[in-house]
């Protein structure tokens, strides 16, 4: 009998992919990090309402899926492939979290199936979103050999709309968005408005950041600002409005605390927003 010999094509693309793993398992703990020590995420795994967790991992996924386009563990052609680094940086941030939480304590033996579910799926989330962005964050191969499409322009806007969850994401589950909203008169919330704007336009178009977009000669100023700024901070307000809702931060809220919440929530919302499309 014959023993199959590996080629060193295998062994490479072998090491490559365990390289990979590892910079996605180290990615989920550098996003995630700040959440899986945060209280009110221990707690909302427990009683958050299991439909609208669902909900909101479903959400994951397609977002995830996009993300890889843009800078996956590995440069992709084909949808599927997408998918499936979609689904694997999914397994890899729930180890994550599961391990760090067991760590932690907060996962003991005693507690039942869905608080346990419950607290790993909720960290699973934006753990995944840096296992996706492992590669192009913490990738060892020079800047110029990174395969990128340039973004369309449904293409920048989804940019932005998955920043923005990631960064509502990460403060929508505490109590100081819900009181910086109280807190708010109407013209200081209208302020909010107008200077997250701002900021969301001077990081990707004014300030020449790395990553940064400039100008199109033929393209008007105000033209960008309004195709691009604006409808970006629309979305932002959207994600920040889902976020809330997510995390029961609207139940039982008035219309002008849920518009104010979302204004707060979405001034790191358009940090994030601006920041998706400098990184990626």
């Amino acid at each position: 009998m014959s023993t199959a010999i590996a080629s060193p094509h295998a062994f490479k693309a072998d090491a490559a992919f365990l390289r990979g793993l590892g910079r996605a398992f180290a990615g989920a703990l550098i996003f995630a990090l700040p959440m899986l020590m945060t209280m009110e995420m221990w707690q909302l795994g427990f009683y958050m309402d299991p439909l609208r967790l669902a909900l909101l991992l479903a959400l994951t996924v397609p977002t995830l899926v996009g993300l890889s386009r843009f800078g996956g563990l590995r440069p992709t052609a084909r949808l599927r492939d997408d998918v499936a680094d979609a689904l694997v940086v999914l397994l890899v941030a729930a180890l994550a979290a599961t391990v760090t939480l067991y760590i932690f304590g907060i996962l003991a033996p005693g507690m039942s199936a869905r608080e346990i579910i419950g607290k790993i799926v909720l960290q699973t989330v934006p753990g995944s979103f840096g296992a996706m962005l492992a590669r192009s964050q913490l990738g060892g191969e020079p800047e110029g050999e990174r395969e990128k499409d340039p973004p369309t322009y449904w293409g920048e806007l989804f940019l932005m709309g998955a920043g923005a969850l990631f960064l509502s994401f990460n403060m929508a589950p505490t109590e100081e968005m819900v009181l910086i909203a109280y807190k708010m008169s109407a013209w200081q919330s209208v302020s909010l408005a107008l200077v997250s704007l701002g900021l969301m336009h001077a990081f990707v178009y004014a300030l020449n950041f790395k990553g940064g977009s400039a100008r199109p000669d033929h393209i008007p100023a105000w033209s960008l600002f309004a195709r691009f700024s604006l409808v970006g901070y629309a979305i932002v307000l959207g994600v920040s409005l889902f976020s809330l809702w997510v995390f029961g931060r609207t139940d039982g809220d008035s219309l002008k605390e849920i518009i104010s919440a979302s204004i707060v929530l979405g001034f790191p919302g358009a940090i994030g927003a601006a920041s998706a499309r400098l990184l990626l």
